[in-house]
């Protein structure tokens, strides 16, 4: 499912809402900052906030590489903003409903769960550099790792 997207490219550019109802840009980023760029499910499920939850713990180690965090999800406003409010979550959450983005970025596609099939979000992430090009990508995340397998990462980055 991930044709379009490949490590080098420049990352499509979007704008969402954030947790707060802002209007969150990827442009804003560039020549700044590297972007940790990860799409998740659903707000508040189990496996999505381990995930979020370990980010939030890194944030520290993830600030001195010089790197900003955006959780993309299909969740509204609303919901993202209880998330981060329940988890006090300290990055951007994007409320991604139509899944446009996730469409754009190759992560919304067909999943199975429990016997039945349905469309969602790929769990994926998607490093991008200061200059807005693709630097990783992850594409098997394990929630309780995810983490640490991206601070390598980013330190890995020329």
């Amino acid at each position: 499912m991930m044709a379009a997207i490949k490590v080098g490219n420049l990352a499509p550019v979007f704008t969402l809402l954030d947790q707060d109802g802002n209007k969150v840009s990827l442009k804003e980023f560039r020549g700044k900052k590297n972007v940790l760029l990860y799409f998740y499910p659903k707000a508040m499920t189990p496996g999505c906030t381990v995930q979020a939850c370990g980010l939030r713990d890194s944030s520290s180690a993830l600030k001195k590489l010089d790197t900003v965090v955006l959780g993309v999800s299909p969740d509204p406003v609303a919901r993202l903003k209880k998330f981060a409010e329940r988890d006090n979550l300290d990055f951007t959450l994007l409320s991604d409903e139509d899944h446009a983005i996730a469409e754009k970025f190759g992560v919304w596609g067909l999943k199975k769960f429990m016997g039945r099939e349905f469309m969602g979000i790929l769990r994926t992430s998607f490093l991008i550099d200061r200059e807005g090009r693709i630097a990783a990508i992850m594409d098997k995340v394990k929630t309780k790792t995810h983490h640490d397998d991206v601070l390598e990462l980013i330190r890995a980055i020329p």
